[in-house]
């Protein structure tokens, strides 16, 4: 038995997961998330700004302490769309490799996609009929389709929250122009995406983390069972709750968000693009099946590195 750490770069949080693992499998001891915002003010010119930057390091530093706490024989550190788009994301990983003495590996859109599905298939039991896999980040959203027993097809966007917002800069409350303008970019961008969806026959979609987990605990919230589906991991969401929820969220402002429960500050300003781009790709392929996975490309790496450590340079404390 030896301790791992898993730290996951995204472009809204920088995620830590510590786990307990042999050759069989693993058990979670620690995990924490910080709201780094890496993207924030520089998404869509490719830039990490000199603020984000230093909060990136900040938190990286914090992690390193934690590490150290757990004393965890070796981690990983991957990052994703935030650092491997901007201009300076190969400096951000030279200065924490000589500052802090982390090793990051930068993966591409492919690798977040398939660690995903990794890590959704450990709570969910996909099934022979292939489903649709979503996991919408801050920089990227990587979709997936896929089976229990294989991936068919999988594609990372550049259709992140972060970079939508940024983008779009839509009102507060969001408005009709708001949505249909978000709309028309997802059917351009996606369109290779519904081919394949509807060339599989996809009839459920399946939220990886972030936004869903989201969703799942604001019904559970509003059921007066709050934290409840986390204990199993995965939720099947009833429409009626989803709707009622998302309807919700629509005709909300920022500030009345920031009072409702269940959903955290930091996803505040993002969970209305989310909602936009969730609706859209259900209504367009006419899916009446939700559900989330809590686990996503943290245990998927988990997965992977007790499977074949040999992919990955190991970064010893």
């Amino acid at each position: 038995m030896k301790k791992i750490g898993i730290i996951d770069l995204g472009t809204n949080t920088f995620n830590l997961l510590i786990a307990e693992a042999n050759l069989t499998g693993y058990k979670i001891v620690h995990k924490n998330k910080i709201a780094v915002k890496l993207g924030e003010g520089g998404i869509t010119k490719d830039f990490i700004t000199p603020t984000a930057f230093q909060r990136g390091l900040k938190a990286l530093h914090g992690y390193i302490e934690t590490l150290k706490e757990h004393q965890v024989d070796e981690y990983y550190a991957v990052a994703t769309s935030a650092v491997r788009c901007a201009e300076n994301g190969a400096k951000f990983v030279k200065e924490a490799k000589l500052n802090l003495g982390m090793h990051i590996h930068v993966i591409d859109g492919n690798k977040e996609a398939d660690l995903i599905y990794k890590g959704v298939k450990q709570t969910i039991s996909l099934g022979e009929k292939p489903k649709l896999i979503i996991d919408i980040g801050g920089g990227s959203t990587e979709f997936i389709i896929a089976n229990e027993e294989q991936s068919f097809w999988k594609q990372s966007y550049q259709l992140g929250a972060a970079r939508l917002l940024d983008t779009f800069k839509p009102g507060d409350p969001i408005g009709f122009n708001d949505v249909s303008a978000l709309e028309s970019h997802f059917e351009n961008c996606l369109q290779d995406m519904f081919d394949m969806a509807e060339a599989y026959e996809v009839d459920c979609l399946v939220g990886s983390s972030g936004s869903f987990d989201t969703l799942a605990e604001m019904i559970s919230c509003k059921n007066g069972a709050p934290n409840s589906w986390e204990k199993n991991k995965y939720y099947k969401f009833d429409m009626h709750d989803y709707n009622q929820i998302q309807r919700l969220i629509y005709e909300s402002t920022l500030s009345e968000r920031l009072k409702m429960e269940g959903l955290i500050p930091m996803r505040v300003d993002m969970i209305v693009v989310c909602i936009v781009m969730i609706n859209y790709i259900l209504n367009r392929l006419t899916i009446h099946d939700l559900r989330v996975s809590s686990y996503a490309l943290k245990e998927g790496l988990i997965n992977e590195i007790i499977i074949n450590s040999n992919q990955w340079q190991k970064s010893l404390l």
